[in-house]
């Protein structure tokens, strides 16, 4: 089992940056052998997934939306995966979500609360 709790989110101008923080409470397995994604939805439309890191955290996968502007990160002593965005832009405002995997990233497990991320033009 796995809970999740997002932070972070808030009200950008364009162009601004935000971070993200998702910590993990886990129990049986432990954080670091979980796949960490983020995702988000904004309002009107299905949830898209925008990026993932293995649990060593030497790779990880960017939506083409994101790639360039946002990095994921996580640091398994802190049970916490980071998303760092940059050059935010109008179109980024969604609520983000957080989730892990137990299945390399094919499937997800588990899934914070969501943290609203708005970006003003």
């Amino acid at each position: 089992q796995v809970q999740l709790a997002e932070s972070g989110g808030g009200l950008v101008q364009a162009g601004g940056s935000l971070r993200l923080s998702c910590a993990a409470s886990a129990s049986g397995r432990a954080f670091s052998t979980y796949t960490m994604g983020w995702f988000r939805q904004a309002p009107g439309k299905e949830r898209e997934f925008v990026a993932h890191i293995i649990w060593t955290g030497s790779s990880t996968y960017y939506a083409d939306s994101v790639k360039g502007r946002f990095t994921i990160s996580r640091d398994n002593a802190k049970n916490t995966v980071y998303l760092q965005m940059n050059s935010l832009k109008p179109e980024d405002t969604a609520v983000y979500y957080c989730a892990a995997s137990l299945r390399g990233g094919l499937q997800y497990d588990y899934w914070g609360q969501g943290t609203q991320v708005t970006v003003s033009s």
